[in-house]
């Protein structure tokens, strides 16, 4: 059993602390995998923050809480990661929508929150 002060998703959250996010891959295979896990052949490797809208929830609060939206981003890497997606309003953010991740201070530490992408 890890320890998970010490662990991979110690590990993760540290990195994002230090304003990275990383992934794991693995060393033979090539594929990336989230959340991090215990593996010999595990490398941890920057991520390139670039994904696409796989599902979204907008969750609606009594007032005043404003509503926030839940979201399932498939990265460019392969694996699926749950955030948010700010910059715009809840409602408006769709399936299919290209995003880019950025590290925020939350109330509990450094989280991955998800802003959309620019036009290239």
């Amino acid at each position: 059993m890890t320890n998970i002060e010490s662990g991979p998703e110690a590990q993760w959250r540290q990195a994002l602390g230090e304003g990275r996010f990383l992934l794991q891959r693995d060393r033979e295979s090539g594929a990336y995998t989230f959340p991090p896990r215990v593996g010999d052949d595990a490398e941890w490797v920057e991520a390139s923050g670039r994904g696409v809208v796989y599902s979204v929830t907008t969750i609606q609060q009594r007032a005043p809480a404003e509503p926030y939206n839940v979201v399932l981003v498939d990265l460019d890497e392969g694996p699926r990661v749950m955030s948010r997606v700010e910059g715009l309003a809840p409602d408006r953010v769709t399936i299919g929508m290209r995003v880019a991740a950025r590290i925020s201070q939350g109330e509990d530490g450094p989280i991955l929150l998800f802003d959309p992408a620019q036009a290239a």
